[in-house]
């Protein structure tokens, strides 16, 4: 950060969570908190697609309540939007956001969007095609027992059956020459040290956040998501989009196509948000640094003054 820049200057609130924990209310709750001078900034991978407007979840007009929402269905489905993609994105509207005088608000629980931006990405070169065709043809076992030989470090932190980890490792030590892990120590973009980073992670009562997911997805049913994905299935799109494996995708398109009742569909549906939500649940606890304050969002509506929670908490840098 340049000497004698303010901090205050390049504040970014961000609120974290694992789905259906109350993140995007709480940023409009923010933003209107500091007189609407502020701007909320998407950070959830499901809800930069337009055609996902049920089953992601996404805000609103009226639960935007005026305040400015960015990158929220901002890509199409037939793209898929990478980690990088959205992170370069998503600092042009944080710059935006400075230029103007306002807060940006950053809200989302996609873990990797968070550290891409935050830390940066390793600039790993285009894996030449043939190499990845090669290591991707071969038996899981096979390929991981290459990458004990060429990648022992990273073949230890790895499960033996973790087929895309195992064949990613694999294919970028063949076609760089290089470990993923001397890659990843060389990440590079992020803006961690640029920004005054008033961070704040959502961790509910467990049982209390799986039955909002399974009353969120019962509701999503209700309200449109079968013909959300029916819409999708009438594109055509590949299978391995992003968008195709959405939470609810898979297991509304198996009842379109007849191979599970409705009420199956929401059991299946609501089983993969409640593992969704737990795995974003641990990955918060855990990953994020210490100094970040985790709250249920119980203790923080109560609040009577709620703009002041991001003034006293710590900035980091």
């Amino acid at each position: 950060m340049t000497t004698g820049e303010n901090l205050s200057d390049k504040r970014l609130a961000l609120i974290a969570g694992p789905t259906a924990s109350g993140k995007s209310d709480l940023a409009v709750q923010l933003a209107l908190a500091v007189d609407g001078k502020a701007v909320v900034i998407n950070a959830d991978s499901a809800q930069v697609y337009s055609d996902l407007q049920v089953l992601s979840a996404r805000p609103t007009e009226d639960e935007m309540q005026g305040v400015p929402h960015r990158l929220f269905g901002t890509w199409d489905a037939a793209e898929a939007c990478s980690a990088a993609e959205w992170a370069a994105a998503a600092k042009r509207e944080i710059a935006n956001a400075h230029l103007a005088s306002v807060l940006p608000i950053l809200v989302g629980g996609t873990g990797l969007y968070i550290r891409t931006l935050l830390d940066g990405i390793a600039p790993i070169p285009e894996i030449d095609a043939a190499v990845r065709d090669a290591v991707r043809a071969l038996p899981v076992a096979d390929a991981f027992a290459a990458l004990k030989v060429e990648d022992p470090d990273r073949a230890e932190r790895l499960a033996p059956g973790d087929r895309q980890r195992i064949a990613r490792a694999l294919e970028v030590v063949r076609s760089t020459g290089r470990t993923l892990g001397d890659w990843q120590a060389r990440k590079e973009g992020g803006i961690a040290d640029s920004v005054a980073l008033a961070p704040l992670v959502l961790l509910p009562d467990r049982e209390t956040l799986y039955a909002r997911c399974d009353a969120r997805f019962e509701q999503m049913m209700q309200n449109d998501a079968v013909e959300e994905v029916e819409a999708l299935l009438a594109r055509g799109l590949s299978p391995d989009l992003p968008v195709m494996r959405a939470i609810g995708v898979p297991e509304i398109a198996g009842h379109l196509r007849g191979k599970w009742s409705r009420e199956e569909a929401i059991a299946k549906g609501q089983q993969a948000t409640r593992n969704y939500a737990k795995r974003q649940y641990t990955w918060l606890r855990h990953q994020p640094p210490l100094e970040w304050p985790r709250r249920d969002p119980k203790d923080i509506v109560k609040q009577a003054q709620f703009a002041t929670i991001f003034r006293d908490l710590p900035l980091t840098r």
